[in-house]
């Protein structure tokens, strides 16, 4: 075995592990648990300054007399999470387009229940706040977090049946729907016409590109980036536009795509001439494989749409690298059980607390209930009554999108402290019992 044999395998026994981890459908969501518990532990520690202080790190982009300056907390929550809410947006179009949500008989079921999970968890929130300022909270404990909601699912493997991941996740996209309705018209700030004017011309320019022809992933990065930039300043939440571009991304092929029999043949073509160009050794030779290897990729991507190749590149940058920046940001709560005292502090909280652990699974079966009693629709073929209820307590794991929601909802720091400790705490409570109901109600598997 040669020196290079020797080094490669060492590095293939370095590299295996790391690949299997990414290949992992829960492992994104193990990450983002620990980063949560190390912004906990942070943020209770002898160094909890240094935590604030990184959050509160200046950044600034000044181009002539515009400047745009954001501290890195504000960093992540508004950019890097208008990456993760583009990718929201191309699993929405996808399931609106060719999904789960494509037909009005696939949908209606966990629309409705999605509906029930929205409306519920709010009306308990608000029950205990209305009249008072913090009734600007609702909107936290109607969100589902969908990567910890789904790997809790995939840990009981070949038990859960197919009907039930399919509800699951329509339920899922139908919340995101609605999270992203609320984050739109609820808690938007003042807004400027000029900017918003600007951000809607970007995204019809971005729909004219679209049916213009234009293939170019870079062009609209650039013009993403500015509709961006312009719904940012508008005062409507930023990540509105990502999700907004996401809607707009084509869920189809662009080009026509070759029938197998021809794409076959023109493979065994190109490869054919890769072949004889490979043996060549001359300038010509060389020139003839890279031409040929960019036509097996163009043939080759021809056959994705532009959603299945974004979010292709995409995901593991927002499961892996996007999410758990958001969750050491936004998971740093001062513990501190004085300041839970306070009514108003503590009824945030519970209201919170509440709305995830006991709204979220009532709203979700009871609307459920109400579509199948009203003949609107029928439960999944092999999917009981239990198991819906185990899934909606699943539903009431909130987490990123909650604490994205809190930090919109309260400027106040001890409410968006204590909205955060009813997150934490309902989302613990919400997977503990759904886990457990889980188990109970799935059928064995031998």
């Amino acid at each position: 075995m040669t020196a290079a044999d020797r080094s490669s395998q060492w590095i293939d026994r370095i590299y295996q592990p790391f690949q299997r981890f990414l290949a992992l459908e829960a492992s994104s969501s193990l990450l983002l648990l620990s980063m949560a518990v190390l912004a906990l532990a942070w943020a209770n520690s002898p160094w909890a300054e240094s935590y604030q202080h990184w959050l509160h790190l200046p950044l600034a982009v000044r181009i002539g007399g515009f400047e745009l300056a954001l501290s890195f907390g504000h960093f992540v929550n508004d950019a890097l999470m208008g990456i993760f809410f583009f990718v929201v947006g191309m699993e929405i179009k996808r399931e609106l387009a060719i999904g789960e949500l494509s037909s009005y008989s696939k949908a209606l079921l966990p629309a409705i229940a999605a509906l029930g999970g929205m409306v519920i968890p709010a009306g308990i929130y608000a029950a205990l706040h209305w009249g008072e300022p913090t009734i600007r909270g609702w909107g936290v404990p109607m969100a589902t977090d969908i990567a910890f909601a789904v790997a809790a699912l995939s840990v009981f493997g070949a038990r859960v049946p197919s009907g039930l991941k399919v509800f699951l996740l329509a339920l899922a996209i139908g919340d995101d729907i609605g999270a992203v309705a609320v984050i739109a018209v609820f808690y938007t700030a003042d807004v400027s016409i000029p900017w918003l004017a600007w951000a809607v011309g970007g995204l019809l320019f971005t729909l004219a590109m679209n049916f213009s022809g234009v293939r170019s992933y870079s062009v609209y990065f650039v013009v993403g980036g500015l509709v961006w930039l312009a719904m940012h300043e508008s005062g409507v939440h930023a990540t509105i536009a990502g999700v907004a571009l996401g809607l707009l991304t084509p869920a189809r092929p662009l080009d026509p795509v070759p029938d197998r029999t021809t794409l076959v043949q023109l493979g065994i073509g190109w490869l054919e001439k890769l072949g004889d160009a490979i043996e060549g050794d001359d300038d010509h030779a060389g020139h003839a494989r890279h031409r040929i290897t960019r036509q097996v990729h163009a043939a080759a991507r021809s056959t994705l749409s532009p959603i299945d190749e974004l979010t292709n590149v995409l995901h593991p940058w927002v499961a892996f690298v996007i999410m758990p920046l958001f969750a050491l940001c936004n998971a740093g709560v001062a513990l501190d059980v004085s300041a839970l005292s306070e009514s108003v502090a503590a009824r945030v909280s519970l209201g919170i607390g509440l709305g995830l652990l006991i709204g979220k699974p009532i709203g979700i079966t009871f609307f459920a209930w109400l579509a199948v009693r009203a003949g609107l629709a029928q439960l999944p073929r092999g999917v009981t009554w239990p198991q819906i209820v185990a899934t909606g307590f699943l539903a009431g794991i909130g987490f990123t999108v909650a604490l994205f929601v809190a930090s919109l909802a309260f400027s106040d720091p001890g409410h968006g402290a204590a909205a955060k400790v009813g997150i934490l705490l309902g989302s613990v409570c919400a997977i503990v019992v759904g886990v457990a109901g889980l188990a109970r109600t799935l059928p064995r598997v031998d």
